[in-house]
């Protein structure tokens, strides 16, 4: 069983920064599949936010969140990170991470203040 495990959420005023680590377990590198981000705000559907793929490490990112967020890969570390810039209230929400289209973490909350 693959485990996955969020860090880096928290409260941040509008325009601020977070970035986001998604570590795996042993057994598990990242680099070899695709691993996603997701993030679900109360009373909405979880969204697609970005992703980066395991062989060509090519990024994917929803339009809500383009020119804001990177994606990218740490394999020393073996995470997945989620660097997040000019946060807006809109952007508040838990955010998971996927991997391989099959496994979830747990989550972290990010929350942005007006």
């Amino acid at each position: 069983q693959v485990q996955l495990v969020e860090s880096g959420g928290g409260l941040v005023q509008a325009g601020g920064s977070l970035r986001l680590s998604c570590a795996a377990s042993a057994g598990f590198t990242v680099s070899d599949y695709t691993m996603s981000w997701y993030r679900q705000a109360p009373g909405k559907a979880r969204e697609f936010i970005a992703d980066i793929s395991g062989i060509r490490g090519s990024a994917n990112y929803a339009i809500s969140v383009l020119g804001r967020f990177t994606v990218s890969r740490d394999n020393a570390r073996n995470t997945v990170d989620l660097q997040m810039s000019n946060l807006k209230p809109d952007d508040t929400a838990v955010y998971y991470c996927h991997a391989n289209h099959i496994y979830w973490g747990r989550g972290t909350q990010v929350t942005v203040s007006s």
